[in-house]
């Protein structure tokens, strides 16, 4: 069932076969009454014959010879015998009929051996097929006479069906009176399914399957570049377009597909310039402000000027900043996670910052390592500024990596747990930068991660805040080297 729901070649092929299967049994009962009609025509018309042959055979030679040419016609299944009365009673009849078909066939040839091979065993008598009783509703019938288009001899002869395995018989009126009685009972194999007919439909399906893993490996190779394609542009990376070729459905997929991702692009990079338009165009009046705020003559009227004209610059820079990390341009790896993150802490543990990294297995992961690095270090020095220290360390999962950063702080109360990420919300309330800065770190991690497939989530432990980067496997499995 796994393989069913994940490959697009095993339902192709599945559904394939059961076409062919349904469509053979179709054929098979369709053509299995024509094929037994047609059967039963063929040893009909080959046991008329032959008796008529015998009729006229005995007519042509002496009565002394009768005996021996009726006990050399019969055969294995058809037997011959001669009566002087009219054989009327059709159930009678057949009664004859079995206990003749039961006889062994008499053994006209003298026994051949080589004088040097001479066997002491004895001769075997030849095989008796199996006699089975008639079938009820046909030995109710009785004697039909035969139509002048399958009986050409001018004597009377008629005809009686014996039913089980395509049995019948003829009984026929000789020149001197007597009766020629001929049975005929032969067992036609009605096997549906036999070597053949299976070698026949696995030869079939196996071409078949050949066939469906083909096209449907033509099928899915440009759905799956597609889909890799998706998820890249997704996380923020740079996707070439993709070959437009296939069949139309596929083709325009694509088509469509490019168009987007174009579009994305044009969007982010118009977006990115107007903001660094803004943020340029905005230094010459910031910069005119505090020049004539030096002209102020009241220092404390002054000192706040210039302290909101310095905050008004930080907000455009933080903003800018916000901006362009949405257009991620660095290119994607393959890093040693583990050892990124550890780097960090070592970095931040130097610079005086009560950072602790605790043991974790190496992980083997395909980012935007400075981005990511940008985004845990936010988070880590969030965890100093307001708990006192940070404890950080990873844990691979089936559906993830996560980076773990707990602290043991005051926390967070759950109602901002998500009001936190928004741009520019500081649950710090006074407006010193040293204490809360501008409401954009949080917001810039989040993108950050976000790009990369994954998410920030936070919660609250017994002590503390416990933030938690969660990035996909599939990110690391992708395009993994």
């Amino acid at each position: 069932m796994r393989w069913w729901r994940k490959s697009l070649a095993a339902q192709f092929i599945c559904f394939l076969l059961m076409a062919l299967v349904v469509s053979q049994a179709i054929s098979f009962l369709v053509s299995w009454d024509e094929r037994d009609k047609a059967l039963r025509a063929a040893s009909k018309g080959e046991f008329i014959s032959r008796t008529a042959s015998l009729a006229k055979l005995l007519e042509s030679i002496p009565p002394s010879f009768h005996t021996d040419v009726l006990r050399a016609s019969g055969t294995t299944y058809t037997r011959f015998w001669l009566t002087t009365d009219d054989p009327i009673d059709a159930a009678v009849w057949r009664k004859q009929a079995i206990t003749r078909l039961a006889e062994p066939l008499p053994n006209l040839l003298p026994a051949y051996s080589k004088p040097e091979l001479i066997s002491a065993a004895p001769s075997t008598a030849p095989s008796i097929p199996a006699i089975h009783f008639f079938d009820k509703a046909v030995a109710s019938e009785g004697w039909t006479q035969l139509s002048s288009e399958m009986w050409t001899l001018p004597r009377f002869a008629k005809f009686l069906p014996l039913g089980e395995s395509h049995g019948m018989g003829i009984a026929v009126q000789l020149s001197n009176g007597q009766w020629l009685n001929s049975v005929y009972r032969k067992t036609i194999a009605s096997a549906l399914w036999n070597s053949q007919s299976l070698i026949s439909l696995a030869i079939t399906a196996a071409t078949l399957a050949l066939i469906g893993i083909m096209v449907a490996n033509r099928i899915a190779r440009p759905m799956r570049r597609l889909a890799g394609a998706a998820e890249a542009l997704g996380r923020g990376q740079s996707v070439e377009p993709l070959p437009e070729t296939g069949p139309d459905d596929i083709r325009r997929t694509t088509e469509a597909f490019n168009r987007m991702q174009a579009r994305l692009t044009r969007f982010v990079e118009d977006r990115t310039r107007m903001l660094a338009a803004i943020s340029h165009d905005l230094r010459t009046p910031l910069t005119s402000l505090r020049l004539r705020a030096e002209f102020v003559s009241d220092p404390d009227v002054q000192q706040r000027m210039l302290t909101t004209i310095e905050e008004i610059q930080t907000m455009t820079e933080a903003a800018l900043a916000f901006a362009r990390e949405e257009a991620v341009t660095e290119p994607t790896r393959t890093v040693n996670l583990t050892a990124l993150i550890e780097s960090l802490c070592d970095d931040l543990s130097d610079l005086g910052q009560n950072v602790v990294f605790l043991d974790s297995r190496k992980i083997t992961y395909r980012c935007r390592p400075e981005g990511l690095r940008r985004a845990t270090r936010n988070l880590i020095e969030n965890a100093v500024r307001y708990g006192g220290g940070a404890r950080v360390w990873l844990s691979e999962r089936p559906s993830g990596v996560q980076i773990i950063i707990e602290d043991d702080g005051p926390g967070i109360p759950e109602e901002d747990f998500e009001r936190v990420f928004a741009p520019f919300f500081r649950l710090e309330t006074s407006r010193n930068r040293e204490t809360g800065g501008v409401g954009l770190g949080l917001s810039i991690a989040r993108a950050t991660v976000r790009h990369h497939g994954g998410d920030i989530t936070l919660a609250r432990p017994e002590k503390g805040l416990r933030a938690t980067i969660t990035l996909p496997k599939s990110v690391r499995s992708a395009e993994a080297a």
